[in-house]
């Protein structure tokens, strides 16, 4: 539905200079686009959205919603913003929304976020003031009572921007940090209370598969490295699994049974693309210039350590090491960058993942808990605060890895210092 909404309203925002198949290529545009979020094409994302936007009201507009929870006790607070966009894409007046759109092709849809925390406050106070809004003919239609509102807002297109722009604290990487601890809330109750028998639950007390995961996992995903100019497999090939995940070809990792764990610690979508080797000491050379060469522009990535001691570890991480170009507003490189997903894992002489603190805590943890990569011309670093779980030199020989805020690990090999035997990073083809 907001698929054909977009549509229509583009057709009828550009009715005068633009056809019915260029407001298509426009809205193709808006799905495609990379730099900023604008459409969520998928039923888990929507879900993602909505529930992002009413962890963030808990937050920036707490009175608003105890007065929702107080109004209708008998209606879980969730029915109420499952149509948030709805407030905004029907409710309000066109006026409204031609301004908000504008700023929506501009800012991409953290801009809703805003416009719907700003509905639910002007409502909230609408229901203190004004009978129409008597919290007995509201409070068994709560969510339609909302759209009503919009239509009638009472106050002007530039108001509410600047009532919405002016919320303080409410940045992209918050709103990304909220995203992202949802997604992978929900995709993780996904799995495990998935209907689907041959992906049970099955994972052992310490953390590590039973033999019945990693046949979920052969089952379900049929990848291996594909090395450059290596053909993909064919269907007939998949089906006849002739291309299981124990054939990845790996200098650092040739254990099956640690490829399997690696690979059950990954995103559960990733494990459905195949890897590729990007990068490797072993045949492109130790040079941090090559590296950025070869791996810059792909995300994710996952990166693998073999030590001179042949201790085993590495990271996923989930941005493009381009992003170590990225400037902000005043024109300074951002020293980390990153996401929530990116995660520390160790497989020799220990197996373990190190998640993000994040995804386990119930309130902001500060800067340090967000420092998931950073690099420059000289050096590589993933992890921070008190500490680098990796950071590795310009030459990628030597390295050091610490305990760190940003994962709470410990140090990834006894002795701290270590010199790097082979690297290698692998791609995955069309994530």
């Amino acid at each position: 539905r907001t698929v054909n909404f977009s549509i229509h309203l583009l057709n009828y925002l550009f009715s005068s200079v633009i056809l019915e198949e260029e407001a298509y290529h426009c809205l193709a545009a808006l799905v495609g686009s990379k730099e900023k979020v604008f459409i969520n094409q998928t039923k888990l994302l929507h879900e993602v959205t909505w529930k992002t936007v009413m962890q963030i009201a808990k937050k920036h507009q707490k009175n608003s919603v105890s007065y929702f929870q107080r109004l209708c006790p008998g209606v879980k607070l969730e029915r109420v913003f499952m149509d948030w966009c709805w407030w905004i894409l029907a409710g309000l007046p066109f006026q409204h929304l031609v301004r908000i759109m504008d700023c929506y092709f501009h800012e991409g849809i953290k801009v809703l976020y805003r416009i719907a925390l700003v509905t639910i406050n002007l409502f909230h106070k609408e229901c203190q003031s004004n009978n129409e809004w008597n919290p007995d003919n509201i409070k068994n239609d709560i969510a339609n009572a909302l759209i009503k509102f919009c239509k009638k807002i009472p106050v002007s297109p530039a108001k509410l921007l600047h009532a919405a722009f002016s919320i303080r604290g409410l940045s992209s990487t918050y709103i990304s940090r909220i995203f992202i601890k949802t997604e992978m809330l929900l995709k993780s109750r996904s799995v495990l209370n998935s209907g689907n028998k041959q992906l049970v639950k099955s994972r052992s007390s310490d953390n590590l598969p039973t033999s019945q995961s990693q046949v979920n996992i052969q089952m379900m995903s049929h990848t291996l490295t594909i090395r450059e100019g290596q053909k993909s497999p064919g269907p007939r090939a998949i089906a006849m699994g002739s291309y299981p995940i124990h054939n990845l070809k790996s200098q650092i990792c040739s254990c099956e049974e640690s490829l399997f764990t690696l690979w059950s610690w990954l995103p559960v979508r990733i494990t459905m693309y195949q890897p590729v080797l990007l990068y490797t000491t072993e045949e492109h050379g130790c040079s941090l210039t090559t590296f950025y060469v070869r791996v810059e522009q792909h995300e994710p990535t996952l990166m693998m350590i073999k030590t001179c001691n042949n201790e085993v570890f590495g990271a996923y991480c989930s941005s493009r090491w381009f992003e170590r170009n990225i400037k902000d507003d005043k024109g300074q490189r951002q020293a980390y960058f990153g996401t929530g997903e990116t995660f520390l894992f160790s497989l020799y002489p220990e197996r373990a993942k190190y998640p993000w603190v994040g995804i386990a805590a119930d309130k902001d943890l500060g800067h340090s808990s967000e420092l998931f990569m950073a690099a420059d011309a000289k050096m590589i670093t993933i992890g921070g605060g008190e500490g680098q779980a990796i950071w590795m030199d310009e030459n990628i020989r030597f390295g050091k890895t610490d305990s760190c805020k940003t994962f709470n690990n410990p140090p990834l090999c006894p002795s701290g210092d270590f010199e790097i035997r082979v690297l290698e990073v692998y791609g995955f083809v069309g994530a």
